[in-house]
């Protein structure tokens, strides 16, 4: 790896946890209700808002109460976007004049932007107008990863809190996190983006001749703006089909950098907001930690096989060394701005959240630098994971090794002081199976009812496409191999249902989980309670996730992936 993507990795460290240590109380700040300066610019604007929707700041509801709205929320959410996708070609800023959205298409883009999946089954500049792309799409990408901070910070309260029967009020989450966090950190980063050279406009296509003579249609549209709210918000959904590839988008290294960091600071932010949360810091360093070694993992496998390069070329006796005037590794697929280190990094970083944009073509990876990501939304988005979403899903595998340990020490397992007992154990166990029952359930139906025809290749990487897909939907990221047609009638309905379990079947038993444990009392430390604020826990959670993915998805890297790369020369 040449000395830039060293240092690029290094920078990258340097900066999250640095974004890490800032962001982090702030987050903490506008959960936990305690004044701040920023109320003076934010409170009359949501007081506005209160009034507005008739919601009562004030008043706290319980966990069904919570989960409730959030589901009210997103099925209007669903709704309203699926009718702005039929009705695009009657709608205003529709200069290409886009016709209506097909059903099965709108349907699976609606349900992939509420579920903050943002799969795409279509060319996003060929496909909708910048009407859609602002107030349907764009809207999704803000409050659908505050849905899951919401999520998470219920959580959160619910650990922190004694014999409560209330997590929060869903409606006021939404509204801080949306205005305090999501909405000034976007504009932040897209001004930063349009300083580069990213564009930013509501032109439709500009038609251009090249001086070979020939007719090139160039794209507009509001691209700073979408990259960073995609980005910030773990969203992944582009307006170009060439997604973060695009020089519209992304225009140079910097701008890469900024973007692979900008998907990460949240989550990994949100670990220390954890630690303020609950008055014990050490906690939070545990779950940072824990997600820094998975994350780094993924980028070790990631860019070390893609730098390794391609054996069959290197037998042929192609170079695939770095030199100054050749990037090296594996191109094929690859961005040459970025090379195939950056490729790695970016993979790795998009996969291990629920971002799913991608600067390189993931199909094109080698087979084990194609396992890379494909293993690590396996991991259920907990390196770092989405908005939210990482955070209350390390803390149920939290939850699973405080168990697994009292079981070996046989006492009643304990967390933050709280009893983990039969009933939360229940819901950890549905947590952890429901989304693997759903990819691997539509992978093999998908491989056995007729449906090969969308796969590209044949063999062990055509079978590595449709678990892929299925992986990403169902993890709630949305990046694809590019060798699955997902744009038919089957896949648009089995990935988008999909999304909807990876998604709800995950969120409505975490707070469930919440309102359990905020109605318990907690039990003081004694001599007999396995602490958890220590590199030793960091570890046994590491192990506990790695463990219960390897014996969940194993056989499917076995026969995909690892058999792609034991028939290479």
């Amino acid at each position: 790896m040449a000395a830039a993507s060293w240092f690029q990795l290094l920078a990258l460290v340097a900066l999250i946890v640095a974004g890490t240590r800032v962001l982090g109380p702030y987050v903490a700040n506008v959960y936990d209700g305690s004044a701040s300066r920023a109320d003076k610019v934010f409170g009359p604007v949501e007081r506005r808002i209160y009034r507005l929707c008739g919601i009562d700041e004030e008043r706290e509801q319980r966990w069904n109460t919570y989960a409730l709205s959030l589901l009210a929320f997103s099925l209007v959410s669903v709704l309203l976007l699926f009718a702005i996708q039929r009705l695009q070609g009657s709608l205003p800023f529709n200069p290409d004049g886009f016709g209506a959205v097909p059903v099965p298409l709108a349907w699976n883009t609606a349900v992939s932007f509420v579920t903050n999946t943002n799969w795409q089954n279509y060319a996003g500049e060929t496909t909708m107008s910048p009407f859609t792309q602002m107030v349907g799409l764009a809207v999704q990408n803000f409050v659908s990863p505050v849905v899951g901070l919401c999520v998470a910070m219920a959580l959160v309260r619910a650990l922190a809190r004694r014999r409560a029967g209330t997590i929060g009020n869903f409606w006021v989450d939404l509204v801080r996190g949306t205005l305090r966090i999501m909405v000034p950190l976007c504009i932040v980063v897209g001004l930063v983006l349009i300083s580069q050279g990213a564009i930013q406009n509501l032109h439709g296509f500009t038609t251009a001749r090249t001086l070979q003579g020939a007719t090139q249609a160039i794209p507009g549209g509001p691209f700073a703006s979408q990259e960073a709210v995609k980005m910030l918000g773990t969203n992944g959904g582009g307006t170009l089909n060439a997604n973060s590839m695009h020089p519209f988008a992304n225009a140079n290294g910097f701008t890469d950098l900024l973007q692979i960091f900008s998907l990460l600071l949240i989550p990994f932010a949100v670990t220390f907001s954890f630690g303020r949360m609950i008055k014990d810091q050490r906690q939070g360093w545990v779950l940072f930690a824990t997600m820094m070694v998975l994350w780094l993992g993924a980028v070790a496998l990631a860019t070390g096989m893609e730098v390794k390069g391609n054996p069959e070329l290197r037998q042929a006796g192609v170079t695939q060394v770095v030199t100054a005037t050749q990037g090296g590794g594996n191109m094929e697929g690859k961005e040459v701005r970025f090379g195939s280190a950056g490729c790695g990094v970016f993979a790795a970083s998009t996969t291990g959240t629920s971002t799913g944009a991608v600067n390189c073509a993931h199909d094109s990876m080698t087979p084990l630098g194609g396992m890379a990501p494909l293993a690590n939304m396996m991991l259920g988005e907990v390196s770092p994971g989405g908005v939210g979403a990482g955070l209350y899903g390390i803390l149920v595998f939290a939850l699973l090794g405080v168990f697994i340990a009292g079981l070996m020490v046989g006492r009643t397992p304990e967390y933050l002081g709280k009893k983990i007992q039969a009933a939360e154990m229940k819901l950890v166990v549905l947590y952890i199976v429901a989304v693997p029952f759903a990819v691997l359930g539509f992978t093999a139906a998908s491989l056995v009812t007729g449906n090969k025809a969308s796969i590209l290749n044949p063999g062990p990487h055509g079978l590595s496409e449709v678990a892929y897909g299925f992986t990403s939907a169902g993890n709630n990221n949305g990046s694809a191999f590019g060798g699955l047609a997902g744009a038919t009638d089957w896949y648009n309905t089995t990935l988008g249902l999909s999304m909807l379990i990876g998604r709800f079947l995950l969120i409505v038993p975490v707070l469930a989980i919440a309102g359990s444990l905020a109605r318990k009392q907690r039990v003081p430390a004694s001599s007999g309670t396995f602490p958890t604020g220590t590199p030793l826990f960091a570890g046994l959670l590491t192990g506990v996730i790695l463990i219960v993915v390897g014996l969940t998805y194993f056989p499917v890297l076995a026969l995909g992936p690892i058999v792609e790369h034991l028939g290479l020369s």
